[in-house]
């Protein structure tokens, strides 16, 4: 059990992949706490991780990640029920596209809000209370293959994954002097109920089916199909134990193929 009784965070654990791991973890008998913007939606989630694991130390709390104060609540609260932190899954992220002509500032400043600022800031109050607690810790951020190059119409969402990936590696340098390990995973195309809204917007602006792109990107995988939630539980387990303690500012690429690096 490679996580057992390691206390873990993972943002936007509601759903999708977040929700995946959190109960991965739950089951190697890890305490989860999931944190995310819709607390019903978590509470749920924990709700159905503990009737399938019957780990009962899972539990949500509100997070709104583009504010400061929330993430230090969240993290007290944490802290203050578990003891300590121990692992951080940096998973909340919000998608956009458009066209460069019709680019919001409201758009690019609400992704970047989310996506790059809550990632910074969240990492460093966990990253506080680990080197704190003086016994090290593993951080993981979920990057994306669109932060390994440029999409059509993808630039605002592409560039805050750029960002994740850089951040990964600049903060992962800086605190391995500390015990804490920063490794990120960047997923290709993923079904997930964000992939929905990738679909809707990409019906509008290439004049597509609902439908029709996502069964494009799906047979475009060299793997044969899109990735499931589940698919980056084995690499999310890896990093976060001590079989990772040499892997150091890396972003994985778990993406059935898509992107070599």
């Amino acid at each position: 059990m490679r996580v057992k009784e390691k206390c873990t965070i993972v943002t936007g654990g509601a759903r999708g992949i977040g929700a995946a791991i959190a109960r991965a973890f739950a089951d190697e008998g890890a305490s989860v706490c999931l944190a995310d913007a819709n607390i019903d939606l978590a509470t749920t989630a924990a709700d159905v991780i503990i009737q399938a694991t019957g780990n009962t130390n899972v539990f949500a709390l509100p997070l709104d990640v583009t504010k400061t104060a929330s993430i230090a609540k969240m993290v007290a609260d944490v802290e203050q029920r578990c003891g300590g932190i121990d692992i951080l899954i940096n998973n909340a992220a919000i998608f956009d596209m458009a066209p460069l002509a019709e680019i919001s500032e409201a758009s690019y400043e609400r992704v970047f809000a989310v996506n790059v600022k809550g990632l910074l800031f969240t990492m460093q109050h966990v990253a506080n209370s680990m080197r704190s607690r003086g016994r090290g810790g593993k951080i993981i951020n979920i990057a994306s293959q669109a932060g390994r190059r440029g999409e059509s119409m993808i630039a605002v969402y592409c560039a805050s994954k750029a960002a994740v990936i850089s951040l990964t590696q600049s903060v992962g340098l800086e605190l391995i002097k500390y015990g804490i390990n920063v490794n990120g995973i960047a997923p290709g195309v993923v079904d997930t109920p964000m992939w929905d809204v990738v679909d809707t917007l990409f019906a509008k602006y290439e004049n597509r089916s609902i439908g029709e792109k996502k069964l494009l990107v799906g047979q475009n995988v060299p793997y044969g199909r899109m990735g499931k939630p589940e698919d980056h539980i084995g690499c999310a387990l890896f990093l976060a134990s001590s079989e990772s303690d040499y892997v150091v500012a890396q972003t994985i690429n778990v993406d059935g193929g898509q992107w070599m690096s």
